[in-house]
């Protein structure tokens, strides 16, 4: 999404899409805390002191991740050992994350099971643990740098997507899995929470839909189709260094049908019809911004915008929630052989440049535009696009709780409509 329609989020309720870790310090011969790896933190997890996460975090039944997880990385005697120590408890993270959206296991705390925000909390506490951490057996910036990824990947999802063996299911379909080729395969991914300096009780309904929907199987009039999710980061840097192809490489091939997934505007939902290859430079977690081309392998051969291939018109036309859903077909372009901006609501003319794309040009618009960009690509032909849902919104005069029931109303809604809005897509696929 670009500044602009960030900022009418903000305006309109506050908005609620693996490397960018700053310098590492020098692995050092000795255990225990450094007096110097306060600094190392990001700024991402330099917000985990603040009252509020603290809150999400004990009231979601996940302020003993990051704790439990201290302690198994000081149990570790050699790198292999904290190898496996980070794989465990980063999946362990994302499994509990999902078995609590979806009402396996005790809840554990008071918060709504819906809720997204302790899995994002509790993982910024391990990988805050993991760059502080100084191990016996020393450890040098590489070998850190490669935990910090297997703690991201595996703690959002993005390595566990149909897995082999798997016998996830939901609704009622017992045993819809891999090895059923009757079951179609669908792809969705969903954001953290972002602009947290402004409101840092914001949640992201597109990482709650991911958690919620996870391994489930929906009914179309075609059979059966199951979902495989992951959530991403909102860091301009882990999108330039590669993690949504790395992560939907392997998986387009396999897809009947992708859909990535972000907060976009107040009220409504958007198909997104066009991704632009430009970035705006509204700032991200990180507190980054970046104003540029899309950065993507052989930038020679990439074209200025790339298309959604959702089914628009049976989406819109189908009473999938109570937000109204939009076909968005505008953008903003630079005209062949102009130099100024200007919206062209049918799309982009022959030979224009981007500026922003249908969903902006924050890393929503980028993540639809790498991931149909890869599957033009692979040369594949699976329906795929990007859906923008509504501004989580907190009740009326609710300016500091970091819950109450519209807003918990409001994301179950919104949940609801998404997973709606892909068994239409599924079932017109």
């Amino acid at each position: 999404m670009s500044p602009i329609r960030a900022r009418s989020m903000v305006i309109g309720a506050l908005l609620a899409p693996l490397a960018l870790t700053g310098p590492l310090p020098a692995a050092t011969a000795s255990a225990g805390p450094d007096p110097a790896a306060a600094v190392t933190v990001t700024a991402e997890e330099r917000r985990l002191d603040r009252a509020v996460p603290q809150e999400i975090l004990r009231r979601g039944g996940f302020d003993t991740v990051a704790p439990r997880f201290a302690g198994a990385l000081k149990d570790a005697k050699s790198y292999r050992q904290a190898e496996r120590a980070v794989q465990r408890h980063g999946a362990g993270l994302w499994k509990r994350a999902v078995d609590r959206a979806q009402g396996r296991g005790p809840a554990a705390g008071d918060l709504s099971r819906d809720d997204d925000r302790p899995l994002y909390w509790a993982r910024l506490g391990m990988t805050k643990e993991l760059r502080q951490w100084r191990p016996a057996f020393g450890m040098t910036d590489r070998q850190r740098a490669r935990l910090l990824d297997r703690l991201e990947r595996s703690s959002r999802g993005q390595d566990s997507m149909w897995p082999t063996g798997s016998r996830k299911s939901g609704d009622g379909c017992a045993g819809a899995g891999r090895g059923d080729r009757d079951v179609k395969r669908i792809v969705m991914t969903g954001f953290d929470p972002f602009t947290l300096d402004r409101d840092v009780r914001i949640s992201n309904p597109s990482g709650a839909a991911a958690l919620a929907l996870d391994g489930t199987v929906i009914r179309t009039a075609d059979g059966p189709a199951r979902i495989e999710t992951a959530v991403f980061p909102v860091r301009w840097q882990d999108f330039a260094d590669g993690s949504v192809e790395r992560t939907l490489r392997g998986q387009l091939s396999r897809a009947d049908l992708f859909t990535t997934v972000s907060q976009g505007r107040p009220g409504r939902i958007d198909i997104e019809r066009t991704n632009g290859a430009w970035r705006g430079g509204f700032p991200d977690n990180e507190n980054i911004s970046r104003t540029e081309t899309v950065p993507v392998a052989d930038p020679g051969s990439q074209p200025q915008w790339t298309s959604s291939t959702l089914p628009h018109t049976a989406i819109v036309a189908a009473a999938t929630g109570r937000f109204p859903v939009y076909d968005n077909t505008s953008v903003k372009e630079i005209p062949a052989g102009g130099t100024t901006p200007v919206t062209s609501p049918a799309g982009p003319t022959p030979g224009s440049t981007a500026r922003e794309g249908g969903g902006g040009n924050y890393l929503s618009n980028e993540i639809a535009y790498r991931a149909t960009l890869l599957r033009d690509r692979l040369g594949l032909t699976v329906p795929g696009g990007h859906v923008h849902t509504p501004v989580l919104e907190f009740g009326a005069g609710n300016t500091t709780e970091i819950t109450d029931p519209a807003f918990v109303r409001n994301r179950l809604d919104i949940i609801a409509q998404v997973r709606e809005i892909i068994r239409v897509a599924a079932a017109e696929s």
